[in-house]
């Protein structure tokens, strides 16, 4: 079932996860899969990134958790702790939902990035620890460790750049330890600091299109 009447962004209900999809006419056949942070829905990370790459197919997907007026992706404790069983959960839902995403839109997953900021960027670092091989290439933006167990996982074919912001008084402290976390299991990891709060913007979009053509020959080369 299709809401709305364009059929280029309207939001879909036909996978576990709610989505939009957006198709460029002259597509490069990269794929953007963007995750979006809490208390919003899918649509916040879509500026972003068309200002990244405005010729990529984006799915935009929903967190399935109700958080007041918007979207998360699992269940919250406090601001930076996490209820463990929420995210093994939501993380194995969505695997099974990229897989389904990739075969019903004939998307090719070895051209896919992963862009998640704050909640939705932890929840890709969860998803490359706990369903290795899906993830290549992951863009986090303000991301923090979230799992309390780490499984023995084998990172050394993916790609992560990591952006935190300097003026992010609660969650930049954070990103050191993810950077140590993702290094120790084999990732690739490329680490900056915007001058900026949890927020996200032009900086960060023009860091992420920086990153892209490395990363994707290295990708390649490996």
């Amino acid at each position: 079932m299709i809401e709305e009447t364009s059929q280029d962004g309207a939001l879909r209900r036909d996978l576990a996860f709610h989505y939009r999809l957006y198709s460029a006419a002259d597509s490069t056949g990269e794929c953007f899969f963007l995750l979006h942070g809490s208390g919003v829905d899918e649509t916040t990370l879509v500026p972003l990134a068309r200002e990244i790459a405005p010729r990529a197919t984006l799915i935009a997907v929903r967190g399935r958790v109700v958080q007041e007026d918007g979207f998360r992706w699992f269940a919250r404790i406090t601001p930076t702790l996490f209820e463990q069983a929420s995210i093994r959960t939501e993380t194995d839902a969505f695997a099974g939902f990229v897989a389904d995403a990739a075969t019903h839109h004939h998307l090719d997953l070895s051209r896919t990035i992963f862009i998640g900021y704050s909640n939705g960027a932890n929840l890709v670092s969860s998803l490359m620890l706990l369903h290795p091989g899906l993830v290549e290439r992951a863009a986090l933006l303000r991301p923090m460790p979230v799992l309390d167990d780490m499984p023995a996982t084998d990172l050394s074919k993916v790609r992560v750049l990591m952006i935190a912001g300097a003026a992010d008084l609660t969650y930049a402290p954070f990103a050191p330890a993810l950077v140590t976390l993702l290094s120790r299991h084999g990732a690739e990891i490329d680490a900056r600091i915007v001058p900026s709060g949890h927020e996200f913007g032009s900086a960060d979009a023009a860091i992420v299109r920086q990153w892209l053509p490395g990363s994707a020959a290295v990708a390649t080369a490996g």
